[in-house]
């Protein structure tokens, strides 16, 4: 706050005042009063009005400073309220109280949507775990009546888990850390895990797979792990080559961290959209051409990775293929193997 905006605030006190005093100081002069009484007067008049506007303009103009202050500090802005101290002056006890009341009732808004949000997150939990039991049954109808029509309607099962996993994962991403359990991950286990899964891709495709350089162990929870993975690789598989495909999957050991590398051989991501690829609902110029994207998959792989304390990057070149990268940091790691 600047003595030239204070100043302009109060324009209309000073113009009054110095009207009063023209009106004042003409009534003298036409009485014939001495002049000196008249500057004796306006000396009377002015020096308290100024003695108080500056006084003034120090006191809030140290309590906006300190709030300025606090504010800058803060991380959370909308916890000044409680970390600001009361002013002694009317005008900043105003405040002060205006402030706590929008704070009170922020909190019943966001303690509102909060509840909101959990009751959704429940219920598309409970509806996941309820829509798997039919899946199942059909699994188990497939096994028992196999041809080529029921092998068709198990591919397309499939797509189906996976779009429900996705649902799942994405209303969980918010609280990871209330699902997740740490323990010793080996990541050579976790790679043949998941390339099991999509095993009959691989081989329907045409792709084939190398993991012989995968090896090493990290900490993590194995569940969230084994979603990301199965994403990255979905997508490998998804935009390969119609012959010769080939995903190879490989960890490398640097000094600080493990970095698990995902890399095809497919089409490639135009320049303009690798910057974009973990924005939600980015499907860019592939998503767009094969139609086979949601722009979900990758989004949710970089939120639970950073939510995990991980790493995740992509590189790619059109006609060439893409690459992703995992990196665990040591302090969440054991050494390789």
């Amino acid at each position: 706050m600047s003595l030239m905006d204070y100043l302009k605030d109060r324009t209309l006190f000073l113009l009054i005042n110095f009207v009063l005093f023209i009106i004042v100081s003409g009534c003298m002069s036409l009485m014939n009063m001495n002049s000196s009484i008249i500057l004796l007067i306006f000396l009377i008049w002015f020096i308290p009005i100024t003695a108080y506007i500056t006084i003034e303009f120090f006191k809030q103009k140290i309590l906006y400073n300190e709030l300025n202050s606090i504010i800058d500090n803060l991380d959370k802005k909308y916890l000044l309220p409680e970390v600001m101290k009361k002013p002694e002056n009317i005008e900043g006890k105003l405040l002060y109280e205006l402030l706590q009341q929008a704070y009170k009732d922020m909190h019943e808004h966001v303690k509102n949507y909060r509840d909101r949000e959990n009751e959704y997150r429940e219920y598309i939990e409970t509806w996941v775990h309820e829509i798997k039991t039919p899946i199942a049954s059909t699994r188990l109808i497939i096994e028992n009546n196999h041809n080529e029509i029921t092998r068709n309607i198990k591919d397309e099962i499939k797509k189906v888990e996976e779009y429900i996993d996705q649902v799942l994962y994405y209303s969980r991403s918010n609280n990871v850390s209330k699902d997740y359990v740490i323990k010793e991950v080996s990541l050579a286990d976790l790679v043949r895990s998941v390339i099991k899964r999509n095993s009959r891709d691989f081989i329907s495709k045409g792709i084939s797979i190398d993991i012989e350089a995968v090896e090493g162990t990290v900490y993590s929870d194995t569940k969230w792990l084994e979603f990301i993975l199965n994403q990255l690789i979905g997508n490998a598989m998804k935009y390969s080559r119609e012959r010769n495909g080939r995903v190879t999957i490989k960890t490398i050991r640097n000094e600080n961290n493990i970095v698990l590398t995902i890399e095809d051989n497919g089409i490639g991501i135009v320049d303009k959209d690798i910057h974009r690829v973990f924005e939600k609902g980015f499907t860019g110029e592939n998503g767009r051409r094969y139609g086979r994207s949601t722009g979900i998959g990758l989004y949710l792989c970089k939120k639970l990775t950073e939510q995990l304390g991980l790493g995740l990057s992509l590189m790619s070149k059109v006609g060439e293929g893409t690459k992703v990268s995992v990196v665990f940091p040591l302090g969440s790691v054991n050494l390789m193997n």
